[in-house]
């Protein structure tokens, strides 16, 4: 079967869902039986998204060859248990440097290098040469790839780009190409306008491009005039016009589309007759079945869990998107209702108290009332102080905490300054003429190039003889969960990796200590020289990379849950297989630690032990 290419492109408006409605059509195509990939085309001209600032484009994902890349490339891996690379990022400003690169090697050697055909060549060469690239455990080729073009079709940067894609169509033959596009119904004084998805549709077409299927996102479900008229307007079936209201959460999105019949239309338009390995046609039902369980049981669950997320980007919570679908796992698994209150760290700190006295005793308010504090990643001074009072709060008070790469840092500068007594303990990152320095820049790191100049990517960490009091090194050791009473992972004395599909697998350690593989993103570290000092006062450094001079995980002994990790556990977190320290965290916080690490089943739950 010929590869088969699904593009999903938007209108009017951006953040208009396309990364979850790209997504959700692929867990369908999984559903049925296929082996699905995916590519984010970016019309920035950036290399990557490496140095986009979080609070205007969100989190930077990372993958595991290291790559920095768009969100959305983190809710392909999530919703279809797929692992992908750098290359399937592809960011108009990659695609003229290679091409620019190309011209100076000589390889357009006495030719007039032009956007046609030169570079739209280029990206359609680039997009057929990644959708071979196997992306899951069977290691085979992919039968369809998924792409998502990012931005709205209209804005001038994308012109390249859309007619890369206008070429591709024609290039792989209209049997192999579907074009969703999906646009935007507002609802005014209660009638749901159209004129916005027609001018939408017209500006598509102006293109060259024609959509097989209308994505309509509205507040509530169409009206079936509104999708007769939107079917009229746009020279579409009715049953082609495909609404996508809100639902109580994104994992609801590929059930409501299923529910409007959508996949007997990717069968026909793509001619999917006959499925390359049947073998995967019942594992995709079950999958499917797994998915449906999972949304009825999210539905039941009435016990919430509160957690404080203390950061630094909370006035965009797409800056933590990883950290926030990760707690939504480790939720569920948990038969909990997640509540997150988000708390902008300044609000922390006694400068608060003076120049906004109301934002800082809410802030406090909500951290002392939480049932379980965490605090991501993110980089310089600003609000680090307020960090630094929520990690001693949550140590002396007993509520659990989970520090992720920054956050792990932050814990060990409140442990030196208030157990250790260093009270000049401070990381080189906010002060680089600091006393104490607990906190270092890593020797090897560049400090003149700021791109893909960090520690990126899987790296493989290994508990220490002395960690066998650890809750967290017992989660990772705990008897696989299993699905439908199938065993999802492996459940031997393990060594843990990150397989092709994203998981973690489990094989026999030769060491006993289990050694994990996690994605990390950092340029500081733990500083070596205070290691014995923490430990002597009562800090385990229970975790370290291959050469033990590099800490990786933090736990103290006599509390519920305080652990803190170098590593980004969330880029590994998968909806039906959460992460384990943040389902160690979720868990402690709601009380059910000790049952998942037994592991054992709770009740209504698709995925436990």
């Amino acid at each position: 079967m010929a590869t088969k290419y699904v593009l999903v492109s938007g209108g009017v408006i951006s953040g208009i869902g396309k990364g979850v409605i790209a997504s959700s059509l692929g867990v369908l195509l999984k559903s049925i039986g296929l082996k699905v990939t995916a590519i984010k085309i970016d019309p920035y001209l950036n290399s990557d998204a490496g140095l986009l600032g979080p609070l205007e484009h969100g989190e930077c994902f990372v993958l595991n060859d290291g790559g920095e890349v768009d969100l959305d490339l983190g809710n392909y891996e999530r919703y279809l248990n797929i692992t992908l690379t750098k290359d399937n990022n592809i960011t108009l400003g990659k695609m003229f440097q290679l091409v620019l690169d190309r011209e100076r090697k000589g390889d357009y050697l006495g030719k007039t290098v032009q956007i046609v055909p030169h570079l739209t060549n280029f990206i359609q060469d680039w997009i057929q040469r990644v959708a071979q690239i196997p992306v899951d455990s069977t290691n085979e080729t992919p039968d369809v790839c998924i792409i998502e073009l990012g931005g709205t079709v209209g804005d001038i940067e994308s012109a390249p780009l859309i007619e890369a894609l206008r070429c591709l169509r024609r290039r792989v033959g209209e049997k192999n190409f579907l074009h969703c596009h999906v646009s935007l119904v507002p609802v005014i004084n209660t009638e749901q306008k159209t004129k916005p998805t027609q001018a939408a549709i017209r500006d598509v077409r102006s293109v060259g491009l024609s959509p097989d299927i209308i994505a309509c996102r509205c507040s509530e479900p169409l009206k079936e005039p509104t999708t007769d008229k939107i079917a009229m307007y746009c020279q579409v079936d009715p049953a082609q016009v495909i609404a996508v209201h809100d639902v109580p959460s994104t994992y609801h999105v590929p059930l409501l589309l299923e529910s409007q019949g959508l996949v007997p239309i990717l069968k026909n338009v793509l001619h999917l007759d006959n499925i390359p390995n049947p073998s995967l046609i019942e594992s995709g039902a079950q999958t499917w079945q797994i998915w449906k369980n999972l949304t009825a049981t999210q539905d039941r669950a009435f016990d919430t869990v509160k957690i404080c997320l203390v950061g630094k980007y909370i006035a965009l919570q797409d800056a933590y998107l990883s950290v926030r679908k990760s707690l939504e796992h480790a939720s569920m698994r948990c038969a909990r209702k997640l509540e997150i209150t988000w708390l902008d760290s300044s609000d922390l700190e006694p400068e608060t108290e003076t120049t906004s006295p109301a934002a800082y005793h809410k802030a406090w308010g909500s951290l002392c009332t939480a049932s379980g504090i965490i605090v991501p990643g993110g980089f310089a001074q600003r609000g680090t102080e307020g960090m630094v009072a929520a990690a001693r709060w949550a140590r002396e008070k007993g509520v659990p905490y989970l520090g992720i790469c920054l956050g792990m840092q932050i814990a060990v500068i409140e442990f030196c300054r208030n157990v250790c007594g260093i009270q000049a303990a401070q990381s080189e990152e906010f002060d680089a003429d600091a006393e104490d320095k607990v906190v270092i820049y890593m020797p090897e790191i560049s400090k003149v190039t700021m791109g893909a100049s960090m520690r990126l990517g899987v790296k493989t960490t290994h508990f220490q003889e002395n960690s066998g009091f650890s809750k967290l090194r017992k989660l990772y050791e705990t008897k696989a969960p299993t699905i439908n009473g199938s065993p999802a992972t492996a459940s031997d004395p393990k060594i843990s990796t990150a397989t092709a599909d994203g998981e973690t697998t489990s094989k026999p350690s030769p060491n006993g200590p289990p050694i994990i593989s996690e994605r990390h993103r950092h340029r500081y570290e733990v500083n070596p020289q205070y290691i014995q000092k923490m430990a002597s006062h009562g800090l385990d450094f229970i975790g370290k990379d291959e050469s033990g001079e590099r800490m990786e995980i933090l736990e103290l002994r006599d509390h519920p849950w305080f652990v803190g990790v170098q590593y980004h556990p969330e880029y590994l977190s998968r909806v039906l297989r959460p992460s384990m320290p943040y389902l160690g965290f979720v868990a402690a916080a709601a009380g059910y630690l000790d049952e998942v690490m037994g592991g054992e089943k709770m009740g209504g739950m698709v995925n436990g032990a």
